[in-house]
């Protein structure tokens, strides 16, 4: 069904943030040159390019959707995001710059963050996961979009490596705003929601129990706070936890009260770590729990004695804690973002990210970085961008 048929929908998509809610990106495609297809979304019907913004010359990403081959119900669904779009304003969250309707596509500038997700950090470069400490800068930025999200009464319910977005300067911006939603209604905010995300077949492996549950007790904020637990066992682990599992056995794993860690001499037995590295029986990401054994070393390095398994490193117990209060079976023992953000976990915090994050995450150069020796509009210029955004996964940022 035509998208363009709807008056009403139309209406709606196009009374869209006035500029001065949205940043000073003109709303007008023939301001922004089109570089270069990073990525495809939303069963093909979103092109997400690489672009240079003419009056200023920065790179954007601009989500191009085709509204004509929309279904009502994905209509709906984009409106909604774009609706919280106009709401949010906060500096770990992507900001949207400009948003507006070019012929039958929706175009959605934001922010190009060079480094793209966590997701393709860890698929590129930390295989077997990050340093704690680069871990801790990530969760904080994620903790501060979180406690805004929730203080607005919405609970995000995608929250993945793949959602965290990291600029050149070390900003690290939540993103996915596709499937929140929000606890009020009717003006009162509802103590919980029962509605299951649509779209969110990707997103099992970070879903709470109670979400997938789906009963008649609903789940709340907190339902954030477990998938924020299982995001730091990705990002340390260099897989999400029980990502090879068929659905209906990870539900069961959840709901039975299976709690996945961190992958370190704590919690792998010893004689695991002397063997050689295989990517099975540590792949699912649940173990013994802390203490099943080893000395703890410091923040997540591998110890002198490293017999090359990835895993022969030891996290701090602070960051063990905030692992296991985030995994809770039980929400309501869950703390919330703001109480997190006080956990000793993060006290190794000393410089600001745009310090720290670009230094943690060497020997990976922010994309910008591949242009300096060439002209922007170069061919060898504009190849070599394209060889850095290879890497990335960017039809599953969902800007």
């Amino acid at each position: 069904m035509s998208f363009l048929g709807h008056e009403d929908s139309q209406e709606s998509l196009t009374s869209l943030p006035r500029r001065d809610t949205m940043g000073s990106f003109l709303p007008d495609s023939g301001s922004y040159e089109l570089l270069t297809v990073i990525g495809r979304g939303l069963d093909d019907l979103m092109t997400v390019n690489l672009a240079r913004y003419r009056p200023t010359g920065e790179h954007v990403a601009i989500r191009r959707i085709d509204l004509e081959s929309c279904t009502n119900d994905m209509v709906a669904y984009l409106q909604g995001e774009l609706h919280v779009s106009k709401l949010f304003h906060h500096h770990s969250i992507l900001p949207y710059k400009s948003v507006f309707i070019a012929e039958n596509e929706l175009w959605v500038i934001t922010p190009f963050m060079a480094y793209g997700s966590a997701r393709d950090l860890i698929c590129s470069h930390f295989t077997d996961g990050m340093s704690e400490l680069t871990i801790a800068y990530i969760l904080l930025g994620m903790l501060k979009a979180l406690e805004y999200i929730h203080h607005m009464g919405y609970v995000h319910r995608s929250v993945k490596a793949s959602h965290v977005l990291i600029s050149a300067d070390g900003q690290v911006c939540l993103s996915g705003l596709r499937s929140i939603f929000s606890l009020i209604r009717h003006g009162q905010r509802a103590k919980v929601v029962h509605d299951f995300p649509q779209y969110s077949v990707k997103v099992l492996p970070w879903l709470s129990p109670e979400v997938l549950q789906q009963n008649l007790q609903g789940y709340d904020s907190r339902s954030d706070i477990y998938s924020l637990g299982i995001t730091a066992c990705e990002l340390a682990n260099g897989h999400v936890p029980f990502k090879d599992m068929p659905a209906t056995q990870m539900l069961l794993e959840k709901l039975n009260g299976t709690v996945p860690c961190l992958l370190d001499t704590t919690t792998i037995p010893p004689e695991e770590l002397s063997m050689k590295p295989s990517r099975s029986g540590a792949d699912s990401g649940i173990c013994e729990g802390p203490g099943a054994g080893g000395v703890r070393h410091s923040n997540g390095e591998p110890s002198s004695s490293s017999g090359g398994h990835p895993y022969n490193r030891t996290f701090s117990m602070q960051f063990h804690s905030f692992v296991e209060l985030c995994l809770q079976r039980d929400p309501e023992k869950r703390p919330s973002a703001t109480t997190l953000i006080g956990h000793p976990f993060f006290k190794q915090i000393k410089r600001r990210p745009s310090e720290a994050l670009p230094e943690l995450l060497q020997p990976v150069l922010p994309i910008t970085s591949y242009e300096s020796s060439q002209p922007q509009d170069s061919p060898s210029g504009l190849a070599s961008l394209e060889s850095g955004l290879s890497h990335l996964e960017v039809d599953d940022w969902d800007f």
